[in-house]
C-alpha cells in the first residue's frame, strides 16, 4: 500500500467496513463526531486477528491482559516489552485494516518521558504497531506529550489501571464520590494532552457518560456502562474461555465448551482407531 493511500478521506463507518486501508485516528476521530459506536477486542495472535479483521472489528488491542490469558501470570504486572512486540507484530501481520493498539507494560514507561518514547519507538519500529495505549491520569501527561509531539498516537486508560492494582488495594470500581471530579480532570488533561481517546474501565455509568459529553475524543467502555463512544473486551471473555469472567463481561460464546467436545470427539476417534480413516491418509 502506498504511502498516498494513508491521506485519504476517512472510512464512512468504522465497524465493518471493507479493508482498502487502515483505520486511522482521524477515522476515530470522525466516528465521535457522527456519534457512531464502534468495537474494540484484544487481539494476540495472527490467526485470530484475521478472524477480528475480517468481521470488521476497526481497532485490535494487543494488551498487557496478555500475562493472563497468554503467558498464564495472575495479574498484568509481570509481562515484558520483548514477550509483548513479538504478539504486536504478530497481530499486524494478522490483520489488514483494523488499527493495531500496543499496551505499554508496567515499568516500560513511568519513570520518564525518554523512557517511554523509547519503549513506544520500538512497537512502532519492531513490531509495526499504529498507536500505543498507556495507563495513568496527570502524573503521566509529560509522557503522552512526549509521545504525541514524536507523532506516536496514544490511547489513554483511566479508571481501575490494572498495573496500579496493588495501590488500589486490588480490583476495585473507581471514581465514586469525589474521585469522580479527579477522573475527569485526568480525562480532561490527557485530551489536552493530544490522547486520541481514553479507555475507562470499571467506573460508574453515570461518570462515564459525563465524561464521554465532556470530551472530543472517544471514551472506549470496559465495565463502564452504555453511554462511552466503543466497548472494549479481552477476546477470551467474551468467547467464553475464561474460567472466572468479571461483572461487565457478557459471554457470547461457549467456546471453552466447543473446545472440550472436539478434543474429545478427537481423542477417542484416535483410541478407538476410528481416526485417521483413508479420507485423511495419503496413498
Amino acid at each position: 500500500m502506498s504511502s498516498a493511500t494513508s491521506v485519504t478521506s476517512p472510512s464512512t463507518t468504522l465497524y465493518g467496513g471493507k479493508a482498502g486501508r487502515r483505520v486511522t485516528v482521524r477515522d476515530i476521530a470522525a466516528a465521535k463526531e457522527r456519534g457512531e459506536r464502534w468495537p474494540m477486542v484484544t487481539a494476540y495472535d495472527a490467526m485470530t486477528a484475521r478472524v477480528f479483521d475480517e468481521a470488521g472489528i476497526p481497532v485490535l488491542l494487543v494488551g498487557d491482559s496478555a500475562a493472563m490469558v497468554v503467558y498464564g501470570y495472575d495479574s498484568t504486572l509481570p509481562v515484558s516489552v520483548d514477550d509483548l512486540i513479538p504478539l504486536t507484530a504478530a497481530v499486524v501481520r494478522g490483520s489488514a485494516r483494523a488499527l493495531v493498539v500496543a499496551d505499554l507494560p508496567f515499568g516500560s514507561y513511568q519513570s520518564s518521558p525518554q523512557q517511554a518514547l523509547e519503549t513506544a519507538a520500538r512497537f512502532m519500529k519492531e513490531a509495526g504497531a499504529h498507536a500505543v495505549k498507556l495507563e495513568g491520569g496527570r502524573r503521566i501527561l509529560p509522557q503522552v506529550e512526549a509521545l504525541v509531539s514524536a507523532g506516536i498516537p496514544v490511547m489513554a486508560h483511566l479508571g481501575l489501571t490494572p498495573q496500579s492494582v496493588n495501590a488500589f488495594g486490588g480490583y476495585r470500581v473507581q471514581g465514586r464520590g469525589q474521585s469522580g471530579d479527579e477522573l475527569m480532570a485526568d480525562a480532561k488533561a490527557l485530551e489536552h494532552a493530544g490522547a486520541f481517546s481514553v479507555v475507562l474501565e470499571c467506573v460508574p455509568t453515570d461518570l462515564a457518560g459525563r465524561v464521554t459529553s465532556a470530551l472530543s475524543i472517544p471514551t472506549i467502555g470496559i465495565g463502564a456502562g452504555p453511554d462511552c463512544d466503543a466497548q472494549v473486551l479481552v477476546w477470551q471473555d467474551l468467547m467464553g474461555l475464561t474460567q472466572r469472567p468479571a461483572k461487565f463481561v457478557k459471554k457470547y460464546s461457549d467456546l471453552a465448551g466447543e473446545m472440550d467436545r472436539a478434543v474429545r470427539d478427537f481423542a477417542d476417534e484416535v483410541t478407538s482407531g476410528a481416526f485417521p480413516t483413508a479420507e485423511h491418509s495419503y496413498s
